[in-house]
């Protein structure tokens, strides 16, 4: 049995500890949403690989300042089936420790607020944002139990 209380890392290929778990989100147009993510929402981009048209993305990873990261790519590049489940209508919950900020930079580059910044019955000062293909982005202070 493990203990609850604690989580273990795992090692990148840089040697460096990184996330365990990766939300991974398909874009119809990964690019725009790897701009979206980094310039309005704050994330810092770690890699990218094109695929062999030099415009659509095969792989990017990127992390979150506070901790954690999001895989995404190019929905043209994978399986019909999944191709056909890529396109908005996901959630990721990102932890910070001011979600006001995140909601000032976002609303300051017009992206859309789906919720104001705002008191959760957990004890979580949240606030959610739709990325450009309707992804849903929840910033909020409320680390798990």
């Amino acid at each position: 049995m493990t203990d609850a209380t604690t989580t273990k890392a795992t090692t990148t290929k840089a040697g460096t500890t990184g996330p365990g778990v990766w939300p991974a989100l398909l874009y119809t147009d990964a690019e725009a949403a790897r701009r979206f993510l980094v310039e309005v929402l704050g994330f810092t981009e770690t890699m990218t690989v094109h695929g062999a048209d030099g415009t659509s993305i095969a792989h990017g990873e990127l992390r979150w300042p506070e901790g954690g990261g999001v895989m995404y790519g190019s929905a043209s590049l994978c399986h019909p089936e999944r191709r056909a489940r890529a396109q908005g209508g996901h959630g990721v919950y990102v932890v910070t420790k001011d979600p006001d900020a995140v909601h000032r930079r976002a609303a300051a580059a017009g992206a859309r607020i789906e919720r104001e910044p705002h008191e959760t019955d957990h004890g979580s000062r949240d606030v959610e944002i739709a990325d450009p293909e309707g992804n849903l982005w929840v910033f909020g202070t409320y680390p798990g139990a």
